[in-house]
């Protein structure tokens, strides 16, 4: 990374794939499919896997220094709501199942779940806080017509 890049920026790249069908990887080359039809999950619910993801990271990596999991279930909802014809999604929840041995290390871990939940929430996790802060959406569209290489905007 030069010493002009910003350490802060995140950044992914889609590529269509096919029609309906996208892939959508990140600088280091990870990499998820997505899209319309079966197998794929759609976008609405990489939103929602996002902020289950977020919040669950936040809780596993500091119970998991105590005790491994014997069960880590997390469900995120969520309910799309048309309001004069744009859609957008309202009551999102997450629900915490999460289980472990019943040994020191297990209490221990299970003791600090609900706190990291409510940490994760007020603080650390990025996409559900930005999803409830709500930031602005930027457009910047380059088309290219024939083989010339001509960029309309």
């Amino acid at each position: 990374m030069s010493e002009n890049e910003d350490p802060m920026l995140r950044s992914v790249e889609l590529t269509r794939t096919a029609t309906g069908r996208y892939t959508v990887r990140n600088a280091a080359g990870a990499e998820i499919e997505f899209g319309q039809g079966e197998g794929l999950l759609n976008p609405m619910e990489l939103l929602l896997a996002a902020i289950v993801g977020c919040s669950s990271i936040d809780v596993d990596t500091v119970t998991a220094r105590s005790a491994e999991p014997t069960d880590f279930r997390v469900a995120a909802t969520g309910r799309k709501v048309v309001e004069d014809g744009a859609s957008r999604v309202d009551g999102l929840h997450l629900s915490f199942n999460v289980a472990f041995p019943d040994t020191a290390e297990g209490r221990k871990a299970a003791g600090m779940v609900e706190r990291l939940v409510d940490l994760s929430h007020e603080k650390y996790c990025t996409v559900s806080r930005t999803v409830e802060r709500g930031t602005p959406v930027t457009n910047e569209v380059h088309v290219v017509l024939g083989d010339a290489g001509q960029t309309q905007k």
